[in-house]
């Protein structure tokens, strides 16, 4: 029986309050392991985002129009889902630009309510971060420009409305926004996009009986929603026909709240080759790989002609007493890979990748602590005219970011990708190697970030540091700081960041 069925069996849904003690939470509990291997039937292409489309202007820039409306999509039988997209009705175009060229947006919001447009894991100025100082009012237009100066990476754009970046991002906004540079575009690794580099946006979602999105939070959960059904780029069930020996997976988190694990079903080892920043300096093998909300991976995954496998989700050992309910033993079936009876050879996955982080070395002009708990970063919510700290243009910074209230947490900062320098004194896992902009917070353990601030000085408009478990940040558990040139001192936020 699905989590879903037998839920609803028990008088719980969504927005419905019921309590059940004793035994009757015991069925509850009992029966919200979910597993759904052998159950999914893979009879749909895997979508594959667009490339937006841009033209160059007189001055030289790389420009994109980006439409942000509400429409409705069909993602299975019967009725069609109201959802919400842009340049189209669910998720958006990817965004493709390399390392050096000045890019400019035309962001326009045609829905009827405000929103925003956050570009997750890019270095820019914090007038143009498209947090929630930076709302796009309904029926008129940002345009934000900066200049992309940061390695080859794979990031991403969404919504950042405070109070309101569980519910937009639900309904359907995002997108992948791929970086590129001379390192990358020399090497040999997979690229063809779509062929063997494939986007891959993971979410979960919940669809009630008239197959509209149903915000379904498990009783006494913690985390917000979490959904039944997995959806890869807007399918459910996809299908990828392989062409090639070696395939390029870009992973993202793109949940609200559930964590994933990911493996194959005959537990093959796969190649991590980037994290959230940009390459490794080495690959690193291994059989599963964990993404919480927002972090990304790319992983590449050898074949043989003629097999099948699929990608899925393995149940985590972090989600404690209430993990059950929340989806932590959950076993997935995300994404079937059907290989040709003869495959094309002409990719390899390189020794050497990039260039390790260095910062472990570095004179750091300050250390700072973090304690995430109770919705709370340090004992404070998020206050929209308060700014918590600045940083100094130009230093490096090592911060102290511990979760210590025993529910599920991760951790991203705006504007920078840092250096994970130890978890709880000892080296961290492979995974953690590389530039990291989110990372996962195992209850108890300190993670020491190194991170160095330069350029983009505004002593008054302020970046975002939060849980990207979007229900927590939502409700508070998140601050913010600014970067301050020379002589600039902490100003004062705004009121109003419209714009026209």
């Amino acid at each position: 029986m699905k989590r879903r069925t037998a839920l609803k069996a028990l008088g719980y849904g969504i927005g419905g309050a019921v309590v059940l003690t004793g035994g009757g939470y015991g069925v509850y509990y009992a029966a919200a392991q979910q597993d759904t291997v052998g159950e999914i039937a893979f009879d749909k292409a895997l979508s594959i985002p667009p490339l937006a489309e841009s033209e160059i202007n007189a001055s030289g820039a790389r420009v994109f129009a980006l439409g942000i409306q509400s429409g409705e999509t069909r993602f299975k039988a019967g009725s069609a889902t109201r959802t919400w997209g842009v340049n189209g009705t669910y998720l958006g175009p990817t965004i493709r630009a390399r390392r050096g060229e000045k890019v400019e947006f035309a962001v326009r919001n045609g829905l009827d309510q405000d929103t925003s447009l956050h570009w997750h894991g890019m270095h820019l100025p914090a007038a143009m971060d498209g947090g929630p100082h930076q709302i796009v009012p309904a029926g008129e237009t940002w345009r934000p420009r900066w200049t992309v100066d940061q390695p080859a990476a794979t990031l991403w754009y969404h919504p950042h409305v405070h109070g309101s970046t569980a519910d937009h991002m639900y309904r359907g906004l995002g997108g992948l926004f791929l970086v590129d540079d001379e390192d990358t575009e020399a090497s040999k690794l997979p690229s063809e996009y779509g062929v063997d580099d494939i986007p891959m946006i993971v979410q979960d979602r919940a669809f009630d009986g008239d197959n509209q999105f149903e915000k379904r939070v498990p009783l006494g959960g913690s985390l917000g929603v979490i959904g039944d059904e997995v959806l890869v780029n807007g399918t459910i069930g996809p299908y990828v026909d392989v062409t090639t020996r070696l395939v390029r997976l870009r992973l993202l988190n793109g949940s609200n709240a559930r964590l994933y694990n990911f493996g194959f079903s005959d537990d093959r080892t796969f190649s991590l080759v980037a994290s959230d920043g940009g390459l490794l300096a080495r690959p690193w093998n291994t059989e599963r790989l964990y993404l919480s909300p927002g972090e990304r991976a790319e992983i590449v995954v050898a074949f043989k002609p003629g097999e099948q496998v699929e990608l899925r989700s393995y149940p985590s050992e972090y989600g404690g007493f209430l993990g059950r309910i929340e989806g932590f033993d959950d076993r997935l079936d995300i994404c079937r890979f059907r290989a040709a009876s003869t495959l094309s050879d002409d990719s390899a996955i390189p020794a050497s990748l990039g260039v390790a982080p260095d910062l472990a070395g570095e004179k750091v002009a300050r250390e700072r602590s973090f304690v995430l708990a109770s919705d709370q970063i340090n004992g404070r919510s998020m206050a929209m005219d308060r700014i918590d700290f600045g940083v100094r243009e130009g230093t490096v910074e090592v911060w102290d970011v511990v979760n210590d209230n025993g529910f599920v947490h991760n951790f991203h900062v705006h504007d920078v990708q840092f250096q994970v320098l130890t978890v709880d004194g000892g080296k961290p896992q492979p995974h953690l190697r590389g530039w990291k902009d989110t990372v996962l917070l195992a209850q108890g353990k300190h993670y020491r970030l190194a991170m160095r601030f330069r350029g983009h000085t505004d002593p008054n408009t302020p970046y975002m540091y939060h849980c990207h478990v979007l229900q927590h940040e939502d409700d508070g558990m998140m601050g913010q700081f600014v970067v301050l040139g020379e002589g600039e001192k902490v100003g004062t936020v705004p009121r109003t960041h419209h714009h026209s």
